[in-house]
């Protein structure tokens, strides 16, 4: 009689809790992003977390602010059916506004700088929005610009997300308790975000100052732009919109975070003093750590979530043993394919899958070479 084997000891099954409802829309389904434990990448003794705010319907923690400016206009009367919605974008908050009118059925019209990747060009105008791209040398303030003349010119409502007061009021109603709720009864000793805009940063900074305040907020910047690091503030028109580039901005490859200009909003945050520690990040640490994401714990988000994750890590270094640490992960990584995110992954079979792909005789498709089916 063969004995049957012991079964080893398997993985913990991963839990599928699925939402127990049926949604009216797609924006029903904004929010409620899940935390996940950094495993491989953390070093020892510190936990880390991260919130994927990739998990929207349009992959991006602006999806948030898209609708929560909307959802504004329309409470307070100054967006009705058949007006045209515009904003000036790097492109995450273009894809969420595009997909807010889509399915409210507004116009979209969005401004963006030459320099941000066509994919977003491309996602926009899938969701039928009408792109306006603004020269590189103009910045973010000349997107700005165009979208205040397109404005002005024809009467249509600019979201002004640099500026308006629904951004981080949004994430102080939701994304801020939902970090509570998940660490409701357990530690919580960092929270490490970059700033766009500014609306996550003031949001939850907000939430967790009330309810948590020695959590302590680690605000993070490029190095290349260190505005806030500065002390230099940003001159307004009357709008709150910027009136010019500030002089300590340079280009970056951080998408997403940090225009040529403090928002309004961060401003308003800085005012509130809800950050603890200012922490630089240079654009080769934000890709690094986006590629160690993805190839160490599977994580598929963009540079500005490298970006975060490498400002976590830099907190983790310095903080005491047992500390327990979260960032956000604003966007995922197929938006970048153009970037520089990407420069290093090649489209075509390296010498090793090469190698790999001759190991067997059939189906190789080999350079310089015709192809062989079966062997």
């Amino acid at each position: 009689q063969v004995r049957a084997r012991r079964a080893a000891p398997a993985r913990r099954a991963v839990a599928v809790t699925p939402k127990a409802r049926l949604y009216d829309n797609i924006l029903e389904t904004i929010g409620d992003t899940p935390i996940v434990k950094i495993n491989r990448l953390a070093p020892e003794g510190v936990t880390m977390y991260a919130k994927a705010e990739f998990f929207n319907p349009c992959s991006s923690v602006k999806d948030r602010l898209a609708l929560a400016v909307i959802t504004d206009a329309e409470r307070r009367g100054v967006l009705k059916k058949g007006d045209t919605v515009v904003e000036a974008t790097s492109g995450n908050t273009g894809i969420a506004v595009a997909m807010v009118c889509a399915q409210r059925g507004y116009d979209c019209v969005i401004c963006m700088a030459e320099p941000f990747s066509v994919e977003r060009r491309k996602i926009m105008r899938m969701l039928g929005a009408k792109v306006i791209v603004t020269p590189k040398a103009g910045k973010g303030t000349g997107m700005v610009a165009k979208a205040e003349e397109l404005c002005a010119e024809h009467g249509w409502f600019l979201c002004s997300q640099f500026e308006n007061d629904a951004n981080p009021a949004f994430h102080a109603s939701t994304t801020g308790p939902e970090i509570l709720q998940d660490f409701a009864g357990k530690q919580l000793d960092y929270f490490v975000t970059g700033y766009g805009t500014g609306g996550t940063f003031q949001g939850v900074g907000r939430a967790l100052k009330a309810a948590r305040p020695d959590t302590k907020i680690v605000l993070l910047e490029p190095e290349a732009a260190g505005l806030i690091a500065s002390g230099v503030t940003t001159e307004r028109k009357p709008t709150g919109a910027p009136a010019g580039s500030h002089p300590a901005f340079a280009a970056h490859p951080i998408q997403g975070w940090t225009p040529d200009f403090i928002p309004k909003v961060l401003e308003d945050a800085q005012a509130m003093n809800l950050y603890d520690e200012l922490v630089p990040i240079t654009g080769p640490e934000a890709i690094e750590t986006a590629q160690k994401l993805a190839r160490m714990e599977g994580i598929f988000t963009g540079i500005s979530g490298g970006a975060s994750m490498a400002g976590a890590l830099k907190v983790a270094e310095k903080a005491p043993k047992g500390s327990v640490i979260l960032t956000m992960l604003p966007d995922t990584s197929e938006r970048y394919m153009s970037t520089p995110l990407y420069e290093s992954i090649a489209a075509d079979m390296n010498e090793e899958e090469l190698e790999i792909a001759k190991s067997t005789p059939s189906f190789q498709l080999l350079p310089d070479a015709e192809p062989i089916l079966q062997a």
